[in-house]
């Protein structure tokens, strides 16, 4: 029997705390801020995203996280300007000012973790390559120290972390 009244709702809850519990593990245990955390992170990464790379990468999230996602969206305005990492995270840090102090920069990484190890390896890349360079840099860095779901369909396409995400990195 759910505890919720549907499978689904429990599902999601599940998943959604498993996910909070990850941002709660790298900047502190409130899970309010860790919500903050993701919502924001999502809504920055989402606006700088082409509208069609942002519909598949919100198709990939757990049904809670997906509403928080699309909460506020506006297509037409798709792709919005970042010139850069730096850019990217003061923007972050704009957002997370109603709530305990968080480095932005802490925020994002952690955020581009818990994406990297949950949504497949194959949409994480496609998301990655819409983005300007040292965003993509950092964030393929951290995607390759974690491990990455299985590609749909293929469950041994596990790959070890390191891999060329991380030596095209290491060589710059």
């Amino acid at each position: 029997m759910s505890a919720n009244g549907l499978d689904v709702f429990d599902k999601t809850l599940q998943t959604t705390h498993i996910w909070l519990d990850e941002v709660m593990a790298a900047i502190g245990p409130n899970r309010k801020v860790a919500w903050k955390v993701l919502s924001t992170v999502l809504h920055k990464l989402r606006d700088r995203t082409p509208v069609d790379l942002a519909a598949h990468l919100g198709s990939q999230l757990p049904l809670l996280i997906r509403g928080v996602y699309y909460d506020q969206f506006q297509p037409a305005r798709q792709p919005t300007a970042c010139r850069n990492y730096e850019e990217f995270c003061d923007e972050v840090g704009e957002w997370l000012r109603d709530t305990r102090p968080v480095d932005p920069d802490l925020a994002v990484r952690t955020v581009f973790r818990v994406l990297s190890r949950h949504i497949p390896e194959g949409q994480i890349s496609k998301v990655q390559d819409s983005l300007p360079r040292d965003i993509r840099q950092v964030w393929r860095a951290i995607a390759a120290e974690v491990e990455h779901p299985p590609a749909q369909g293929r469950p041994e396409a596990r790959r070890p972390a390191g891999g060329e995400a991380a030596r095209e990195v290491r060589a710059m």
